[in-house]
């Protein structure tokens, strides 16, 4: 779906964009685990400010690949929001559940802002209002493996992109 050449490159596109948006702060980078590790590391080489970065992990697959709705934290954070600049690093946002619930409880915290910058971002399964700051690429409703995104925790080594077709 997408080759390792067209996400380096847009990944180098968003910190750009976000060195700007933050120029002359710092901003405090959460990346939501596991999947998100990949392209925050590959981002924050990317972004010019100031960065600091912690961790968070969430649940709402198991091992399906279809959310359940529920969202269950795994990981809190490790360091306190209040008056931060933050920036919630997702490699994917379908439904906009999580999304919607992270924000809800992150901004309890008193944060100075919260923005949300996704790698992929499949519009067509929103269920949730969810505010998307920076996205890396729109893709159409189909399962996708790699860079981060996994399927039973495997493949999320690939460096590129794809799309994986389950049989019915």
């Amino acid at each position: 779906m997408l080759t390792e050449g067209e996400v380096d490159t847009r990944i180098r596109e968003l910190g750009e964009q976000i060195s700007k948006d933050y120029a002359g702060e710092n901003v405090h980078l959460i990346c939501v685990l596991k999947g998100g590790v990949f392209f925050m590391c590959e981002l924050a080489k990317r972004i010019s400010v100031p960065v600091s970065m912690d961790f968070l992990s969430v649940s709402s697959y198991g091992s399906g690949t279809v959310s359940s709705g529920a969202v269950k934290i795994i990981k809190d954070l490790d360091e306190p929001l209040e008056g931060k600049n933050v920036l919630i690093v997702e490699d994917i946002i379908d439904s906009g559940n999580t999304l919607h619930y992270l924000v809800e409880i992150l901004y309890k915290r008193q944060p100075k802002n919260i923005r949300i910058c996704t790698l992929l971002d499949k519009p067509e399964r929103r269920v949730a209002d969810v505010h998307v700051d920076y996205t890396g690429f729109v893709i159409p409703d189909e399962f996708v493996v790699g860079y981060g995104l996994d399927y039973d925790q495997k493949y999320r080594n690939l460096p590129f992109i794809g799309s994986v077709v389950f049989d019915e």
